[in-house]
């Protein structure tokens, strides 16, 4: 018993500017041929979808240019004066603009599922594996200044010494500020003087008591 197997990848769409101009070759053709090439847009788009549904369109687009020609050709008249003839260009125009309005949208709806289609199925690049436990990664080279270009005719520096930090002086503790002694004998003067002028007023009160 078989399986199923891989599916087909998609295909790359064409680049945008190459289908742009297909379809501006392919409407202008239907124009300029006043209608008569209009069968041409609707076979582009039966061979690029290769859907049922286009293909039988394709020949209602063939039998109704038909149409339009015998009725045109069917006018005795140059000028296409005749009802006949009127309904054969009316016809004619009718089917060319519904044949360059179907075509440019079914052309750019199955373009744009084609790149969808695409966009998923692109494989995506794999990650960097990650270093397995206990093994160090890729090492890193350690970051040198730029060497600073030497005129010619100079001679060249020796390389300078690793520099090494000289500690500097210890810090200064500012001393604990202390009382002065000349406050302290101030003090005690005064205090001196308070006892002196209390010892008077005592004296005072005795005599004139």
């Amino acid at each position: 018993m078989q399986g199923h197997g891989h599916g087909q990848p998609a295909k790359r769409p064409p680049h945008t500017a190459v289908l742009v101009l297909v379809r501006v070759l392919f409407v202008a053709a239907g124009f300029l041929s006043l209608g008569f090439l209009a069968g041409a847009m609707q076979l582009r788009l039966a061979l690029v979808t290769r859907r049922a549904l286009d293909w039988a369109l394709f020949a209602a687009v063939l039998a109704l240019d038909a149409i339009s020609v015998a009725l045109v050709g069917s006018d005795p008249t140059d000028d296409v004066e005749t009802v006949r003839g009127n309904v054969g260009m009316c016809l004619l125009f009718a089917t060319l603009a519904a044949a360059t309005v179907y075509y440019l949208v079914a052309e750019i709806r199955h373009y744009g599922r084609r790149a969808r289609e695409f966009a998923a199925h692109r494989p995506v690049p794999a990650p960097a594996p990650a270093p397995a436990y206990g093994y160090p990664g890729p090492a890193v080279p350690p970051y040198l200044p730029p060497a600073t270009p030497v005129p010619s005719g100079m001679p060249t520096p020796p390389p300078s010494a690793p520099h090494t930090p000289v500690p500097g002086p210890p810090p200064v503790v500012p001393p604990s500020h202390r009382p002065a002694p000349a406050r302290i004998d101030q003090v005690r003067a005064e205090l001196d003087e308070l006892s002196d002028y209390l010892r008077r007023q005592d004296g005072r009160t005795e005599d004139g008591r």
